[in-house]
């Protein structure tokens, strides 16, 4: 396994959005290049960037026209193979985004594939026998091809499933993992990442990761699958990271993935946290943060306790983190977040406390996502220093509040929320207890109370981790012999008389 991810910490760069250097109003590979030291200098040696290949962007590039081929709005291969080197230099790590289990309809292969006469394309998608039967529990295009059927679409209707077979097979027309078909497909998404491993990328952050084989309700095709995935990489690019959006950690590293998405929706209980009526991270102190913990203990020992389970602050699927928290109340999140196992993962402009933007039409796709794919805020300049396009000509509006927060004036100020995050990252980066593979063992959640209380311990040391959301006063039982305050924020921790007393909208690591 790839030793960089034990202290990794991830930026996740959405490139339409990021920065724009040649004035189209979209950003582009030469943007991030730019902003490589900037993402170094706030803490982060690693980089997840959003899909960049061909695509008529009707899902914001996950609706891909080509897997071999960036977006020439974005730059050129040799644009992308230059990012590689440049984030290589730095010694930081860069993941791409493979999409496996879908193309866009704009995509040659399913061009292909819809013709009558059999060729290399007609099973790389998943077609049934009828133009006119309805399908339970999936969705299908129809009436689009001169072959007889009906393609099954994930998500968007110009999304067509590939190919990897059913688990289970109920219908004729429904193909095994092992039939030529399928293994083609998987074939040809092996010589995917074998194409971008060799440009210089460190590996692939993987798009719903496990929904290729259908019909799998145990997840044991998926499963079989990514072992053969992982089979392929360790015997030609041992090196080659994975990471899953699954959002079961106990299935994605038995299939040979590195690490885990903890996703925002089913049941982790993610949303607790930031993004509900009453969040367990606000002020109020309303939430309640045990249904999180409890499902998180849960996946921690299905994972044999390896605690590969990735917490991001959001994404470009979420609302942004400052929709429901603000002001310190993320300082107090990020706490949280920077000091959990598993690899960290930082949306881009969550370091500034960058707002949702309410009220956009969609964009690419993104619906009620598009607010919180707004364009970066770098400075005061134009546009935030985003683009020099005219600003109705920007990918997406930018937020227009004159407060907007900017990293300028962040970096400006040393009571910034960026400056918060940047002390967290060089803490957790000076305790190997902290980082991904330390161990966590909770000590105080309990339902609808606060505060939030863990150990985090390897062979090293042991720290432990108390985080208090509320604006008042808490206590809990505990006798604790503290050496050191690593860390504090919003006041520290008393210790006496075995009860812990912790003040209102504070943050503490206290090495044992």
């Amino acid at each position: 396994m790839a030793k960089w991810l034990d202290n990794a910490i991830f930026y996740e760069i959405y490139p339409q959005s990021f920065l724009d250097t040649n004035g189209d109003g979209i950003g582009d590979f030469q943007g991030i290049i730019e902003k490589l030291d900037y993402i170094k200098e706030l803490g982060c040696n690693a980089i997840w960037m959003n899909p960049c290949f061909a695509s008529p962007f009707g899902d914001a590039g996950y609706d891909v026209a080509d897997y071999y081929q960036a977006a020439p709005r974005y730059g050129t291969n040799a644009d992308l193979k230059r990012l590689f080197n440049e984030v290589h230099k730095r010694n930081m790590h860069i993941l791409l985004d493979l999409v496996p289990g879908h193309t866009s309809v704009a995509h040659p292969w399913f061009k292909e594939s819809c013709k009558a006469d059999r060729n290399e394309f007609t099973d790389r998608y998943i077609w049934t026998d009828s133009t006119w039967g309805q399908l339970e529990n999936m969705g299908s295009l129809c009436g689009i091809s001169e072959r007889e059927g009906s393609v099954i679409v994930n998500f968007f209707a110009h999304q067509p499933a590939l190919n990897y077979g059913f688990y289970k097979k109920t219908q004729d027309w429904q193909q095994d993992p092992d039939d030529p078909g399928p293994k083609a497909t998987l074939a040809e998404m092996e010589n995917v990442m074998r194409f971008w491993i060799g440009m210089g990328c460190d590996g692939f952050r993987v798009d719903m990761a496990g929904s290729l084989v259908k019909n799998d309700e145990d997840s044991k095709g998926n499963i079989a699958l990514w072992r053969k995935v992982r089979a392929f990489l360790d015997a030609e690019f041992p090196e080659a990271v994975l990471v899953s959006e699954w959002g079961e950690p106990d299935k994605s590293l038995q299939g040979g993935f590195h690490m885990d998405f903890l996703l925002h929706f089913g049941p982790s209980h993610y949303n607790d946290l930031f993004r509900c009526e009453e969040p367990f991270f606000s002020g109020r102190g309303k939430g309640d943060v045990a249904a999180f913990v409890e499902k998180y203990k849960e996946n921690y020992e299905k994972a044999q306790r390896k605690g590969l389970i990735c917490i991001p602050s959001g994404n470009h699927d979420m609302d942004r983190l400052a929709r429901s928290i603000h002001g310190e109340e993320l300082k107090v999140a990020f706490a949280f977040l920077l000091s959990m196992p598993g690899a960290p993962f930082l949306y881009y402009g969550d370091e500034i406390g960058m707002r949702y933007v309410e009220n956009l039409h969609s964009v690419e796709g993104g619906y009620g996502r598009t607010g919180s794919r707004s364009p970066m805020q770098w400075d005061h300049t134009t546009n935030a220093g985003f683009s020099a396009a005219p600003k109705e000509k920007l990918y997406v509006k930018q937020d227009e509040a004159t407060d907007r927060p900017t990293v300028e004036a962040q970096m400006a100020d040393p009571d910034s929320l960026y400056h918060e995050i940047q002390k967290l990252i060089n803490i957790r980066q000076a305790h190997s207890a902290l980082q991904s593979r330390g161990e966590i063992e909770f000590v105080y959640a309990e339902a609808d109370q606060y505060p939030l209380a863990y150990l985090r311990s390897d062979d090293k040391e042991k720290i432990l981790i108390i985080i208090n959301p509320a604006d008042r006063e808490v206590s809990f039982d505990g006798d604790y012999a503290v050496k050191e305050a690593l860390y504090t924020f919003g006041g520290e921790a008393a210790f006496a008389g075995g009860k812990v007393t912790v003040p209102g909208g504070s943050a503490g690591f206290y090495l044992l």
